[in-house]
This record gives structure tokens, sequence and C-alpha cells, in this order.
């Protein structure tokens, strides 16, 4: 379980766009998966099911009102430092705009686009991990890539949003 943690906290804080509430969402995570450890099974994965378990809590909470909305933290987890001033600023500037198009996804593509690009689980994995079906998975990540696509490079020519 240790070993999944950085992952987890990842996963989290896509999910919830803040460094603080998505720690939160991991402690929480990880009381629960503690106190049902019985049910998990032996020989299945271990980060699918706590994946499962993190979302289920992120959707209670969002359901029960106690989180206030997505936002984004001027503190990045993972800043790096960058000798080219210039292309550490455009790479800072796609990043907070990735991030905001993501946290604008409706949830149920935010989660898959988390877990396919960013967790790297197969469209299988995810497919157990959220119980939904395959074909589920695919279409709601095409339309979370195309969306990002779209608000990075603007409207594909041709396209009618009027």
């Amino acid at each position: 379980m240790l070993a999944l943690l950085p992952r987890l906290r990842r996963f989290a804080y896509g999910l919830t766009g803040s460094i603080d509430e998505g720690d939160d969402l991991v402690q929480i995570t990880c009381e629960r998966a503690i106190r049902n450890i019985d049910t998990w099974q032996v020989g299945t994965r271990l980060d699918s099911w706590m994946y499962r378990i993190a979302r289920n809590q992120f959707l209670n909470q969002v359901r029960a009102g106690k989180t206030r909305g997505l936002r984004l933290e001027v503190a990045d987890i993972d800043r790096h430092n960058y000798v080219d001033g210039a292309r550490a600023m455009e790479a800072q500037l796609t990043l907070d705009a990735v991030r905001d198009l993501t946290a604008r996804l409706p949830e149920e593509q935010r989660s898959i686009l988390l877990l396919v690009c960013v967790e790297g689980l197969s469209y299988k994995e995810v497919s157990a991990v959220l119980d939904i079906p395959m074909g589920t998975v695919t279409s709601r990540l095409a339309r979370a890539r195309a969306a990002l696509k779209e608000g990075l490079d603007g409207p594909a020519e041709g396209s009618s949003n009027e």
C-alpha cells in the first residue's frame, strides 16, 4: 500500500484539483482500505481496488456538497527548475492550461483520463476499476482527449459550435 501512495496522491490531486484536498482524499482512501482489507481479493490488483475507493470517496464528497469545487493552486507538486526561461514559461503555461481544461471535464471523463494517461492503466483495467464496459471507457476517453485538444488548439476548422 505504501508503494502506491505517490500514484494514489497524483490521482487524488487530479480529481480534486487541490493538493490539500487530494491529500485528505488519500488519507480517507487509506483508512477505508485498511478498515475493509478483508474485502480485497488476494490475487487482484491492489492499485485498482484503491483507485476505486478513492474515486467513490471523491464522488461521495461531491454529492454531499463537502467540496467547494475544483481549484488550481499556485504551488505545483512536480515543479522543475528550467534553464531556458522562455521554454520554461511556455511549458508552464501549457501545463496550467491542461490542468485547467482537465479540471473542467466531467468527472467520469476526468477519472478515465487520469487513470489511462497519468497512471498508465489499460482500458481493461480502467473498465474493472470503474465497473463500466470497455466501450464506455474508450468513448469517454476519446471525448476527454478531444475536449483537451480543442481547448488547447481551439475549435477544429469546419466545426460548428454556434
